[in-house]
């Protein structure tokens, strides 16, 4: 694999995956366009691990807080078990559909690219609606508005939907404000992805070869650098503009897309 595939796939995963535009999308419309294919989709699934160290590393202290808290506050307690319900749905679809998820719904880039545009008319809509306010602040999500939150997540399972983009999503229709909602979304990841990668590495880990090590690396810390920056300006950036600017290039991409596979396949 070229090493500038490598900083380009890293680039993108880094920049799109809490984002509302789905980085799964992007990763494999790419992919495909530049002709890679790595087995199991290996590369992919392991320069996700720079994404999910970046935003562990941007809240690392206010982790750190909230885990020191737990046996003195009972928010706190009913916020880490809200992101356990939140996380279930998605875990457990995930295993069980696996299989089909990677082999069938990750190689039709029609769908992704249909997904894309579908998923930006969806966040056109709810960024005009106005849903009562009950949650500003991610440690006020009642469980039962959790596990909802969740049940959104699952959507993502279709590459091109967005992880992020379905937990905003639902957490905007379930009673959060825009910011409460993404970051939300944001605390959600770290399990979400975590288990993710942890499933995906041990069902290709006999695809790995030693001369993969230098492009996965470079994949790695471009995305870990390029993640640390979108997670530290996202939440402002959303607070200000809302989500019009995703929902419009997601449908860009997922135009462009088709439009390619029409002319080149």
């Amino acid at each position: 694999m070229p090493i500038w595939q490598a900083i380009l796939l890293g680039f993108i995963e880094g920049l799109t995956e809490f984002l509302p535009v789905s980085s799964t999308g992007h990763i494999l419309l790419a992919g495909h366009f530049m002709g890679f294919d790595s087995p199991g989709k290996t590369f992919e699934v392991l320069i996700q691990l720079g994404a999910i160290l970046a935003i562990v590393y941007v809240y690392f202290w206010r982790l750190i807080e909230m885990v020191r808290s737990l046996p003195r506050d009972p928010s706190m307690r009913r916020f880490a078990v809200a992101l356990l319900i939140a996380f279930l749905p998605a875990a457990v679809f995930g295993a069980l559909l696996h299989n089909y998820i990677k082999d069938v719904l990750f190689e039709t880039p029609v769908l992704i690219c249909a997904m894309l545009i579908l998923g930006g008319f969806v966040l056109l809509a709810v960024d005009r609606v106005k849903v009562p306010v009950r949650f500003t602040d991610v440690t006020d999500i009642s469980t039962p508005r959790a596990f909802g939150i969740g049940l959104f997540q699952c959507l993502a399972l279709v590459p091109g939907v967005s992880r992020s983009g379905s937990t905003i999503v639902g957490g905007l229709l379930l009673g959060a404000d825009k910011r409460t909602a993404a970051e939300f979304s944001f605390f959600l990841a770290m399990p979400t992805m975590a288990g993710a990668f942890a499933l995906d590495l041990y069902k290709n880990w006999e695809k790995l070869h030693v001369a993969d090590a230098l492009p996965i690396g470079v994949g790695f810390i471009v995305a870990f650098a390029t993640a640390v920056i979108v997670v530290r300006s996202a939440l402002e950036f959303i607070g200000r503009h809302g989500f019009a600017p995703f929902a419009w290039w997601r449908i860009a991409i997922g135009a462009l897309g088709l439009a390619a596979l029409a002319v080149f396949g």
